[in-house]
């Protein structure tokens, strides 16, 4: 699907529902035309519209509202648009890893459906510009409640263990970590390690700061323009961009980051982003 996701058109509803169009004109190419209205579809929207529902609740709904309209004039069997969970997320995307790789089902050569016997499954990791999911089975029960997910797979138990970062997708983070530069920084000039040398940019604090990842300090006024150089400097980079994780857990029990509860990570992982 080409273009930006369905959150940035918080200001034109209208264009969200038309971004779908090419994507739906596909899949109607793709769904034999007897079978067409018999198609369950759904739109599970992702950390990009949970971010616009803190800012701005009646956009949010007005940009679902709009794809609503869009994919209700297909003939599909449409089941609603709706702001997934983290946890939902993370786990939909694990089980869309496992079911093409044949881990979860596989037809096999008595031209039957079965459970693969010696398929191991493979953990998730997804790195997407407002959020980034990891996902997998652990060897040990999930200890707090709010990170477990059970699901029943083509006869099948699994229970996972699955976690949403929200803010740590690729957009915001870089948000995050333009906000520290600028925090550190005593002027309207920001070095930015991570840039290539002599790349320059202009924004305003307005700009740098319109995100619920980011928290303006109280002095800064919106209208000011920053001036961002690029150092191109990784060590200085790789020191900035960790800064952006506290990775000490406490002594409650293990964690991923910023204190949040992982069990120790088991098996393979296939990474998308």
């Amino acid at each position: 699907l080409a273009g930006p996701g369905i959150s940035s058109y918080a200001d034109d509803p209208a264009g969200a529902g038309a971004s779908l169009k090419p994507c739906l004109d596909k899949a109607m190419k793709i769904v034999p035309a007897e079978q067409q209205r018999d198609t369950p579809t759904y739109l599970g929207a992702t950390a990009g519209m949970r971010l616009l529902r803190e800012e701005n609740s009646t956009k949010a709904e007005q940009v679902l509202a709009e794809v609503s309209k869009a994919i209700g004039e297909y003939p599909v069997d449409f089941r609603g648009a709706r702001i997934l969970t983290g946890s939902e997320e993370g786990s939909f995307g694990w089980i869309t890893v496992n079911y093409l790789l044949e881990t979860l089902v596989k037809f096999s050569f008595a031209e039957r459906w079965e459970h693969p016997q010696d398929a191991e499954v493979l953990g998730a990791l997804d790195l997407g510009g407002a959020s980034t999911q990891i996902t997998f089975q652990p060897g040990v029960p999930v200890q707090d409640r709010n990170t477990s997910v059970f699901f029943r797979l083509y006869g099948t138990n699994y229970s996972l263990y699955s976690h949403s970062y929200l803010c740590y997708g690729q957009t915001q983070a870089l948000k995050m970590l333009l906000a520290a530069l600028h925090q550190a920084s005593s002027s309207t000039q920001i070095s930015h390690p991570c840039y290539p040398r002599g790349y320059q940019e202009n924004l305003t604090v307005a700009e740098l700061y319109d995100s619920p990842c980011v928290r303006a300090p109280s002095s800064a006024s919106p209208g000011l323009v920053l001036t961002v150089t690029g150092t191109g400097d990784p060590a200085a980079c790789g020191t900035a961009v960790q800064r952006l994780f506290n990775s000490s857990c406490g002594a409650q029990w293990p964690c991923g980051f910023n204190g949040v509860y992982q069990p120790p990570v088991r098996g393979q992982f296939f990474v998308s982003s």
